[in-house]
């Protein structure tokens, strides 16, 4: 395929093939609309615990089990899909991954017993374990160079699909019911019709027909750094993780709680301010990439962490107009370390794109979902509001990435 050849989406719309300095815009707007509408199906799950609580009698612990249950299969495999399709692209696999996000809602709205909301919540995470690494490789393969702009653009649609998501459930979930749950099937739906044509594109791009042309794996570049220092930088990137998805966790999952126990809002009024806050990470998802572009991915991530503490310091003792302010604070600063922890990782191990992206993504997932069951537990002990008094130091932990090395004043 020339550089120039397109490959048609669905309603005329061409999707150009990038020349090595531009951006296929077409392909990462896609990627972004199909991720957008990915991470709104999934966060309907946490947005209807309020729902299933007091439906199926379920305390926190049990709730922090869903969240589990969903992450969970994402984390376990998403490196193990990106290592295998490092060495073993699969295009196509993008369209089948939303297939098993649509098969779980449809599960989770027919769901009468915990058990099945359990199994419709995994196969939920399941579609997120292909969709992630792979478009990731993709949006890389798009970027023209600028990774740090593809990977914020990338992001912000799932930001802002799980910040549309409880909304919707607010106005279409709660006063419906768990059945309505599958009209979101037709969002999944459109998605694997988009990343039809976007696999069209990933088969046919110049890369992907050398690596046939050649029927060979081309030795992957090499890493600037020593293994060692490699091992170290990993080790500190997946502590300062563990902070940043942790204390998101505590937000995502059992804010509405908080807010509806401590300040006694309804359950819509709940939401709300839940939206505002995820509003506020996909501003924020959008923003870091593009810095880290002009000013590094270090200073971003140093920014990112560690400006959180203040904040989340105040939050537990603020009264409600302050909780709502803190909170879009938190979420503006936490959520711009994403696409710049994403791209560092990727120029730590060069050539293991897929790999890189499974494990930033799997290891998100996997820790948000781990730290949703504990603090779960804990809220069950000691109430809801210990947890987020609990979770307020966690971002000081962003001190570690002084261990990490400056990887971009090598190159």
């Amino acid at each position: 395929m020339s550089e120039n050849q397109a490959v048609s989406m669905p309603g005329g719309a061409a999707l150009a093939a990038p020349s090595e300095t531009g951006t296929a815009m077409a392909i990462l707007v896609s990627l972004s609309l199909c991720h957008f509408l990915n991470d709104m199906n999934q966060s309907l799950v946490p947005a209807i615990y309020p729902i299933l609580k007091d439906s199926y009698r379920l305390d926190f612990g049990q709730i922090g089990l869903i969240t589990l249950a969903f992450q969970m299969t994402a984390s376990l495999l998403q490196p193990v899909v990106g290592m295998v399709t490092d060495k073993h692209p699969q295009p196509f696999s993008l369209p089948i991954a939303m297939g098993f996000s649509l098969a779980g809602l449809l599960l989770l709205a027919v769901a009468d017993s915990y058990p099945m909301i359990l199994v419709a919540a995994a196969m939920v995470g399941l579609g997120s374990s292909v969709f992630h690494p792979e478009s990731s490789r993709v949006a890389r393969m798009a970027s023209g160079g600028r990774y740090g702009f593809a990977q914020s653009l990338f992001q912000l649609g799932g930001t802002a699909g799980s910040a549309v998501g409880p909304l919707l459930a607010a106005f279409i979930v709660v006063p419906r019911g768990q059945g309505s749950i599958a009209w979101f099937s037709a969002a999944a739906l459109l998605a694997m019709v988009v990343l039809t044509s976007v696999s069209a594109w990933y088969a046919r791009h110049p890369s992907m027909l050398a690596r046939r042309g050649r029927k060979a794996q081309v030795a992957a570049p090499a890493s600037p750094l020593p293994r060692g220092k490699v091992y170290l930088a990993l080790g500190v990137i997946l502590v300062l993780m563990f902070s940043k998805n942790v204390y998101t966790s505590s937000l995502t999952s059992y804010y509405t709680f908080y807010l509806i126990e401590k300040f006694g809002l309804s359950v819509q009024h709940a939401q709300y301010m839940l939206f505002a806050f995820l509003g506020a990470l996909a501003v924020g998802t959008f923003a870091g990439g593009p810095i880290g572009d002009r000013v590094g991915r270090k200073p971003v991530i140093w920014f990112s962490i560690l400006g959180t503490s203040p904040f989340a310091l105040m939050l537990p003792y603020a009264g409600l107009l302050w909780t709502g302010i803190l909170s879009v604070a938190i979420g503006l600063i936490l959520a711009s370390a994403f696409s710049a922890i994403v791209v560092y990782a990727q120029e730590l191990l060069p050539g293991r794109i897929g790999l890189v992206a499974g494990m930033m993504f799997g290891f998100s997932f996997g820790l948000g979902g781990l730290g949703a069951a504990a603090l779960g537990q804990i809220a069950d002990v000691t109430g809801i509001d210990t947890v987020y008094k609990v979770c307020s130091f966690l971002p000081l932990i962003g001190l570690m990435t002084a261990l990490l090395p400056n990887i971009e004043r090598g190159r």
